[in-house]
């Protein structure tokens, strides 16, 4: 697992663009919490959060762990969430500490899921809940990707009104990120 950043590291995951643009040191390397200080203000935060949600760079559990916060992050911005994707939440939540077993997960997403295809009511609402259900089944697939997905509907939801709401969202992300490499 990586515990440093540099440009080369960031090359291996085929970024969109050259780190160069913003990291002119080729040499240089730091640790990864002080490479996020440092650039965190020169680097778009959608940019650092796609490189941190990584197993190179994070253990699944703690990519689960991640997406379970998002989601539970994402209720703030649900008027009365539904019962159900909370219980959906806490099972994922408990599927990443090794506390429930994957069908306790699976079977918590299909009560999730099933409720909002089926009974919810087309309210402003439901896009965030469906984003947040499907934390529930996708965090015992892969981490790495689950994670963007989940940070990508958080994000979506959270910031369709403005691009305050947006950036708040991706530092609010890249905050907590921060905390798993203390």
């Amino acid at each position: 697992m990586y515990k440093t950043i540099s440009n080369k590291i960031i090359r291996e995951f085929k970024p969109c663009y050259d780190p160069s643009k913003f990291i002119t040191d080729e040499n240089e390397e730091l640790p990864i919490k002080d490479w996020v200080q440092k650039y965190r203000n020169v680097i778009p935060a959608t940019d650092i959060v796609w490189l941190l949600l990584r197993k190179e760079f994070l253990s699944v559990k703690d990519l689960r762990l991640f997406v379970v916060w998002c989601a539970r992050e994402l209720f703030k911005s649900i008027e009365n969430p539904d019962e159900r994707i909370v219980e959906a939440c806490n099972v994922a939540e408990r599927y990443a500490n090794g506390e429930a077993t994957k069908e306790e997960l699976h079977t918590a997403y299909d009560v999730a899921t099933y409720h909002i295809y089926y009974t919810a009511s087309t309210d402003a609402n439901i896009a965030a809940q469906v984003a947040t259900a499907d934390v529930a089944y996708y965090v015992s697939a892969d981490a790495y990707a689950t994670a963007y997905i989940v940070t990508l509907a958080f994000h979506d939801t959270v910031s369709r009104a403005d691009d305050d709401a947006y950036d708040a969202t991706r530092a609010s992300q890249l905050d907590h990120l921060l905390t798993y490499f203390e």
